[in-house]
């Protein structure tokens, strides 16, 4: 009677820590920002209201195709994650979930993703954002970011995708203001990681992964951070430049600019040990608010 009991009071919970392995695999957190610069693309894109329909789908398929990438880095990136104490407790350095299952799931996650994409949103969409997919989990994850220590800067630009893969589920087609969301995130990448890259220089450097402090050292990374996050708060302004934005967007993009200069400039010319983590933090802020700066500038009267 005892042992029954015990173990059909096991079964909930293995199922629910194995749901959550999976939900690990496609990276949630990051994929929910992501998915909220699309969103944003798609609102900038249209005078009025977003379709519910091209919301709905469309924020659903650039999901499931962020997530299916996700999956397939984790595969990937498993012998290097067992070696990093970030990333030692992910699901497959664990044993959680085995590369099979994995596989599986990507695929699932990708197929539903083209899928409803093409029916649901248009063809430029769905070719975009596998593009996006390919370029992050191929190129990127597969390639670049054991190949050079500029891997972030040009493995940026599959993640610097989701506000263009937004704008082109509303309108069908390519603008110039898409692009420019695009610029923001691409320029923003390479601050934001490498001050992770500056924390985790050990974890790295053991996994034998070429990120800029390793190959370059920490103070030519620093560096590199502030010069990336000038060149970010003069691309920031951009919009209101190109009337896409009003002032309201530029004030707010000049105070958050601010502040990430101030975390740039204190990484650069501080070694507090708590600052790499204190900029990668504000860093995701940063973008954040930037971004729901941009729609909410949008709505505002002219």
């Amino acid at each position: 009677m005892c042992s029954v009991g015990t173990e059909s009071s096991t079964l909930p919970a293995a199922t629910r820590s194995l749901w959550r392995a999976y939900l690990e695999l496609t990276k949630p957190k990051v994929v929910a920002l992501l998915v909220f610069t699309a969103v944003v693309g798609m609102f900038l894109a249209t005078p009025g209201m977003v379709p519910w329909n091209v919301l709905v789908f469309g924020a659903l398929g650039i999901w499931l195709a962020a997530a299916c990438a996700a999956v397939i880095n984790h595969v990937l990136d498993r012998r290097a994650d067992a070696h990093m104490a970030r990333t030692e407790r992910r699901p497959l350095p664990t044993g959680s979930v085995g590369v099979p299952q994995s596989l599986v799931f990507a695929a699932i996650l990708g197929v539903t993703s083209m899928a409803i994409l093409i029916t649901q949103i248009n063809g430029l969409t769905a070719v975009l954002t596998l593009a996006s997919l390919v370029g992050y989990a191929g190129v990127y994850t597969a390639y670049l970011k054991r190949a050079t220590p500029q891997n972030i800067v040009i493995g940026g630009a599959a993640g610097a995708a989701p506000p263009v893969l937004g704008w082109t589920a509303v309108t069908g087609s390519l603008d110039a203001h898409a692009l420019l969301l695009f610029l923001i995130v691409f320029v923003w990448t390479p601050p934001h990681f490498w001050a992770l890259a500056i924390h985790r220089v050990e974890d790295y450097a053991r996994a034998d992964i070429p990120m800029l402090p390793v190959t370059h050292g920490v103070a030519f990374t620093r560096v590199q951070i502030l010069l990336y996050t000038v060149l970010l708060v003069a691309v920031s302004l951009l919009p209101y430049v190109t009337q896409m934005s009003g002032p309201v967007y530029l004030v707010g993009a000049v105070l958050l600019g601010g502040g990430f200069l101030y975390y740039a400039l204190a990484l650069r010319f501080s070694a507090r040990p708590d600052l790499p983590m204190r900029t990668f933090g504000y860093s995701i802020t940063y973008l954040m608010a930037l971004f729901a700066l941009l729609l909410v500038d949008h709505y505002l009267p002219r």
